[in-house]
Parts: C-alpha cells; sequence; structure tokens
C-alpha cells in the first residue's frame, strides 16, 4: 500500500514540474506576456497535469499488471495506447470542467481543444515512457541490490558455520582428555616406537593446523580432507589400539573434488565418539567415496548401532554439518544414513564443484 502512495505521489510530482514548466517556457520565449497570463496558463497547466497525473498514477499500474505477461513489443504497444487514451480521457474531463464551470468560453474554448488535446497526449506520452523507463531500471536496480545482499548474507552465513565448525573441531582437539590421551600415548611410545611417537606429534600438529585454517576457504580437495582424517584416525589408534580399526576406499580420479572442509572428518570423529569408544570390543570405520553423476558420494560406515539423522539435536556436530551443506550446495546436497546387518553408515551427497577429476 505505501508502494501504491508513492506511485501515485510521483506521477503528481512530475505532471506538477510540467504544469510549472509549460507556462514558464511560453514567457520565456514571449517576453511581452503579462503576470496575469502568465498565472492563468500555470492555473490551467496545473489542472491538466493533475487530472491525467492522477488518472495515470491509480490506472497504470493496474495496467501494468496486466500486460505483463504478454510480449514485450505487445506489452509495450498497448501500454502506449492506453497512455494516449488516458491523455485524451484526461483533457476532455479538464473540458468538461472547464466547460461547467465557464472558465473559458465555449466559442473559444472550441478553436483551442483540440491543440490541447495534442499537447495532452504528447506530454502523457513523454512522462509516461520516461517514468516507466526509469521504474524498470529501479526495479532490475533493486531486484540486483536484493540478489547481491542474498549472496552476501549466504556467504556470511557460510563463513560463520564454518567458523563454528572449526572452532568445534577445535575445541575438541583441546579438549583435555584428547590431549591428554594423546600425550599419554605419544608418552608411552617414546620408548617403544620413537618413529612413532614422532609421527603422532606431527599428526596432531597439522590437524590443529587444519582446524585453524579450514574456515579460510569454503571448500577443500578431498585429498586434503582424507588426509587430515587420516591424522585423526591415526592419533585414536594410538589410543584405541586394536579396538579400532578403519579401511579406506577412495579413488584416486576423485581426490582434486571439492568438499566442505572437515566434512568426512566429523563423520569419522563421530564414529569414534559412538561405535567404537563405548565397545569394549571396538569396531571398524569404513570411509568410501564414489562417483554420482557429476558429483561424489562421501560414505562413512561403521558397526555402531546407528542413528536417525533426522533427529540430531541442535548444535551437534553433524547438525553443524548439515547446515554448511545446504548453506554451500542448497537442497542440491544432503546428509542420509542407512543401518542394515549390523553395520551403519552415513553418507554426504556432494553435488559437481570446481574440482576436477
Amino acid at each position: 500500500m505505501q508502494q501504491k502512495y508513492k506511485h501515485i505521489l510521483r506521477f503528481l510530482w512530475i505532471n506538477t514540474v510540467a504544469a510549472v514548466i509549460a507556462p514558464v517556457v511560453g514567457w520565456a520565449l514571449s517576453p511581452h506576456v503579462t503576470l496575469r497570463s502568465l498565472l492563468v496558463t500555470f492555473g490551467f497547466s496545473f489542472l491538466h497535469s493533475q487530472v491525467i497525473g492522477g488518472l495515470a498514477a491509480y490506472i497504470v499500474p493496474k495496467v501494468e499488471r496486466l500486460l505483463a505477461p504478454l510480449h514485450p513489443v505487445l506489452h509495450w504497444l498497448l501500454f502506449i495506447v492506453s497512455l494516449v487514451t488516458l491523455g485524451a480521457v484526461g483533457c476532455v474531463l479538464v473540458a468538461a470542467v472547464i466547460l461547467t464551470f465557464h472558465l473559458i468560453p465555449l466559442a473559444v474554448y472550441r478553436d483551442e481543444f483540440f491543440i490541447i488535446l495534442k499537447i495532452c497526449v504528447v506530454v502523457t506520452l513523454q512522462i509516461g515512457i520516461v517514468a516507466k523507463i526509469y521504474g524498470g531500471m529501479r526495479s532490475r536496480l533493486d531486484q540486483t541490490t536484493l540478489e547481491l545482499r542474498g549472496k552476501e548474507l549466504e556467504r556470511e552465513r557460510a563463513l560463520k558455520l564454518a567458523t563454528e565448525a572449526r572452532l568445534a573441531s577445535l575445541t575438541s582437539r583441546v579438549h583435555p582428555h584428547f590431549l591428554f590421551n594423546t600425550l599419554n600415548s605419544i608418552s608411552s611410545l617414546i620408548q617403544e616406537d620413537p618413529q612413532r611417537a614422532d609421527r603422532l606429534v606431527e599428526r596432531m600438529a597439522a590437524l590443529l593446523r587444519f582446524s585453524l585454517d579450514s574456515a579460510q576457504s569454503g571448500l577443500v580437495p578431498l585429498a586434503d580432507e582424507i588426509k587430515i582424517t587420516t591424522d585423526y584416525l591415526e592419533i585414536e589408534k594410538a589410543r584405541f589400539g586394536a579396538r579400532l580399526g578403519y579401511h579406506l576406499d577412495v579413488p584416486d580420479d576423485l581426490l582434486r573434488m571439492e568438499v566442505p572442509p572437515l566434512s568426512v572428518q566429523t563423520l569419522v570423529e563421530n564414529s569414534v565418539k559412538y561405535a567404537i569408544s563405548p565397545i569394549r570390543a571396538g569396531g571398524e570405520i569404513h570411509i568410501a567415496a564414489r562417483r554420482n553423476g557429476a558429483g561424489i558420494l562421501l560414505e562413512v560406515g561403521d558397526t555402531g548401532p546407528g542413528f536417525d539423522i533426522s533427529k540430531i539435536p541442535a548444535g551437534h556436530g553433524l547438525d553443524n554439518l548439515q547446515s554448511r551443506l545446504a548453506v554451500v550446495f542448497g537442497e542440491k546436497s544432503r546428509l542420509t544414513s542407512t543401518s542394515h546387518d549390523g553395520r551403519s553408515a552415513v553418507v554426504i551427497n556432494i553435488p559437481q564443484t570446481k574440482g576436477k577429476a
């Protein structure tokens, strides 16, 4: 409603300006015009402009909506016809007012009517066409601005979620239990297997560095994601020993495909927490990637009891991952879960990205 009134006021303002310009131009071209005749000319110009402008402000938006589905050529043709009609009808209405109140004698006005009619139609066409072009440009500009704002908001949300994922990952790395268990594993290996202890320190450093740097990019090569996931698993394997087994099934031709950082690692960490740690006998984690059209499917399975992906609580690592997927890929990417024959798995559908196989 507010936009409608703005549209009406804009039309009236433009026509008022036209009403002012007309007598001023006439006075400039004819210096002998008196002030009285100038005021009379302004009065009649103002009357014409307000009547025609008022009609146009009310009718043109309705005409625009009716003509919107038509071909552009037909749209413009009928729009021009409507402006000519408005100018003519408005001029006739003003003539009726002038003659009804005897503002100008009929004999005088009759001789001038067709000249005034032509002027009204021409001015209505000029103002209507200019206003339509301006409105179209303004509408496209507003639409572009909204799209840019929407993209900026999505980008900010993606960065926020990536930062939250990074912080969540980093928090889990510096969690006292994780650090204590890792350092304890390293210390126990220093005498027994110093080379392996050294590799664990390197993996720990790489994991912390990746957690810090992952928010700088929306996507990372699958090779980097698999590398950091392997580092994480080797650290945990030093803690769980034979209780933790894992297997990778990732073809080399998919390693250049791009995925959200810490996506596979988040699924693996979830498996360690719920399928390995609480079970005395431990279990096995299976990480696989396969083509899915132009994209890929990433699957992390384990020997745990499984869960319903739709019941993930807010703030959970998988909930954050699901939100990040939605921001980056929209509805094209999602998490799904399966459970059968004593094994469960979570699958990520990644659509085509910039990475080439």
